[in-house]
């Protein structure tokens, strides 16, 4: 290798490990110096908002527990991105499958309120489950057998579901007891302490959904890089021709995928019904009125964390504290509430294009590792006897 391919091998190289580690730490670091600018521009100081940020996120046991009860649902929405991404299909849908889920583990404790805690409790979990992973089920089918666009039939579905949940709380599901506010609210009737996740310390509200988001995550870790199912997903998501070629069930390990997607969204919208304070489902009429669009935030906090359910973790913590501490500074600063969705917004913009400076590193990388062609020798003129 000459000196000029060696330098430049090894600017390749820093820019690999500039924007494969430093990528997500500097995207956020950018957008919040965007805010900070943003903050100055409204007339705040931006040390005194992101210092209460910091406080009322992190500053106490208190609001250690908040945030963590916050990250709990986009960590489990991060993991079904996580999935579904994996297997090269974008589910976009995450809010109808939480909605379906909130839904499904609702009508369960409504129907058997009686049931002990220690089996009532699994019980609205797995319903959740299984009524996200039904919501996830139909468009990937549809992708993988009829090859119907998921981003279009997710979003769709997004509709339908709002609409569902509409009806159920206007009509089968409403709260009819003496202290219901007659219809003016849609939500269910207060739901039986014995599905109520208990708190695991007291006098805050971290619950015992923050550690089975936990443990699910490693589970999915797990699935998708220590068994076979998980490698078929893998190779399905690199090429569906390669994966067909190895005689691997392509159009089963997509449905498979987005239903498992779908059924990690339903559980997050279990641990929305039943670790909330109000013990109900209720809504604004509007998905995010119950979700808090936690299905399109997951989608950033699976992007942060590398489509890698581990790194998810720490970035569904990160992004929970924003969205607990932007309370804060919006009452130290005077700042609009928007402003938090802003740094998010940010945030996915700074990713996308480190991702993409990513990629072009790689490619160059690729492009330098290759042997360069032999130069062929020149010929030689043949002597006069040889003519």
């Amino acid at each position: 290798m000459t000196g000029s391919a060696a330098a430049a091998r090894g600017r390749t190289d820093w820019r690999l490990f500039l924007f494969g580690w430093l990528a997500l730490p500097g995207a956020l670091a950018g957008a919040l110096v965007v805010g900070a600018i943003m903050m100055w521009a409204f007339g705040a100081n931006p040390l005194t908002g992101y210092q209460a940020l910091v406080t009322g996120a992190f500053g106490s046991s208190y609001a250690l527990g908040a945030t963590a009860v916050k990250s709990a649902p986009l960590l489990l929405v991060a993991v079904g991105i996580c999935i579904a991404f994996r297997a090269n299909v974008f589910n976009i849908g995450g809010e109808g499958q939480i909605a379906m889920g909130g839904l499904a583990s609702a009508a369960v404790a409504l129907a058997v309120p009686g049931l002990p805690s220690v089996v009532l409790i699994p019980l609205v979990l797995l319903a959740g489950a299984a009524g996200g992973a039904v919501w996830g089920a139909i468009p990937g089918a549809f992708k993988a057998y009829f090859n119907v666009n998921e981003i279009l039939s997710t979003i769709m579905l997004n509709l339908v579901a709002v609409q569902f949940m509409n009806y159920l709380l206007a009509g089968p599901m409403v709260d009819r007891s003496a202290f219901s506010t007659g219809g003016l609210i849609p939500e269910t009737k207060l739901l039986s302490p014995n599905s109520w996740l208990p708190i695991l310390v007291p006098g805050t509200q971290l619950h015992l959904g923050v550690l089975i988001a936990v443990l699910v995550a490693g589970a999915a870790y797990l699935l998708l890089w220590r068994t076979g199912l998980g490698f078929r997903i893998r190779a399905v998501g690199l090429s569906q021709a390669a994966a067909s070629y190895a005689g691997m069930p392509v159009k089963r390990t997509i449905t498979l995928a987005m239903t498992l997607s779908g059924a990690m969204c339903g559980l997050a919208g279990a641990l929305l019904v039943f670790g909330s304070l109000s013990h109900r489902l209720v809504t604004d009429g509007s998905l995010t009125g119950f979700t808090g669009s936690a299905g399109f935030n997951g989608i950033v906090v699976a992007l942060f964390g590398g489509l890698n359910p581990l790194w998810s973790i720490v970035s569904a913590f990160l992004f929970g504290g924003l969205v607990v501490g932007g309370n804060s500074m919006q009452v130290a600063t005077g700042v609009p509430p928007d402003l938090v969705t802003t740094l998010i917004g940010l945030a996915v913009v700074f990713i996308v294009s480190l991702e993409y400076l990513r990629r072009r590193a790689r490619a160059r990388a690729q492009v330098l590792a290759q042997p360069l062609p032999p130069i062929a020798a020149p010929a030689t003129p043949a002597a006069d006897g040889e003519r």
